[in-house]
């Protein structure tokens, strides 16, 4: 498990790796505030990440609805691996870009 910030000049970027779950969730919330009051775009990196369970799913949705009321950009930052797509999916992340690792 593991979630990393990365501050960049014009964007932050929330990098995911390994398991997500109901255990790191307090840190993913934090770093996504930190993220959204930086009041830069964010990314988020799933290419390492290889399970989101339904808290880390719903943190991200609700960040990215937060990002959207600030006008902030949201998205994700390469593929996202196909282990983890179908949650985001049945979340309603179609209404983002979520590009799919096919491999």
């Amino acid at each position: 498990m593991g979630i990393a910030l990365e501050q960049r000049d014009e964007s932050s970027l929330v990098r995911l790796e390994g398991s997500i779950d109901i255990a790191c969730a307090a840190d993913l919330k934090a770093l996504l505030v930190e993220a959204l009051t930086s009041a830069k775009d964010v990314q988020v990196s799933l290419a390492g990440a290889t399970y989101l369970d339904v808290t880390a799913v719903e943190l991200l949705w609700a960040a990215a609805r937060e990002a959207r009321g600030k006008t902030v950009k949201f998205a994700f930052a390469d593929e996202v691996p196909e282990s983890v797509s179908g949650a985001l999916l049945d979340a309603g992340f179609e209404k983002f870009p979520v590009p799919v690792s096919r491999g």
